[in-house]
Order: C-alpha cells, then sequence, then structure tokens
C-alpha cells in the first residue's frame, strides 16, 4: 500500500499531472492553429498569432513550457507573420 505521505504525494502528482497535460494542450491547439492559419493567408492570422503568443507567455511564466522554448515559437510565429503579403 505504502505510508500516508507517498500515498498523499502520489495524489498530489497525479492532480499536477493533469493540469500540466490540459495546459500544454493549450499551447499546442493555438500554436498549430496560429500555424495553420498563417499557412492559408487568412485575416485572422494575427489575432491568432497574438493568443498563441499570450498562451505560451502564460504558460512559461506557470513553468509549464520552457522560457527559451516559448521565445522561440514566439519569434518563428511573428516572423512569417511578417512574410505575408498584406503584412505591414
Amino acid at each position: 500500500m505504502g505510508t500516508k505521505s507517498a500515498i498523499r504525494s502520489a495524489r498530489q502528482a497525479q492532480h499536477r499531472r493533469t493540469r500540466v497535460q490540459a495546459a500544454k494542450t493549450k499551447v499546442r491547439n493555438a500554436l498549430s492553429q496560429a500555424r495553420q492559419l498563417l499557412a492559408a493567408g487568412d485575416k485572422a492570422a494575427p489575432e491568432a498569432v497574438r493568443e498563441a503568443v499570450r498562451t505560451l507567455d502564460r504558460s512559461s511564466v506557470k513553468g509549464i513550457v520552457h522560457p527559451n522554448k516559448a521565445a522561440r515559437h514566439k519569434s518563428r510565429l511573428v516572423r512569417k507573420l511578417g512574410q505575408e503579403p498584406g503584412a505591414k
């Protein structure tokens, strides 16, 4: 069975794992949606990129995603956004 502290620790780890998985899924979904809209040249692409950057920043602060990884993804998205034909 295990000690009381081991049981509690396992329960906490499971709770933490579900929260982290949900946050990572949110990041992946935001990134893929932004990439798809950028590739299609959709008018909603800038808003999707903004939302992806927001999601990356939040997850980076919470320790879900490494700050360097977040910065790398943000940089690539914004660079792609600037390469669009109708970009400023």
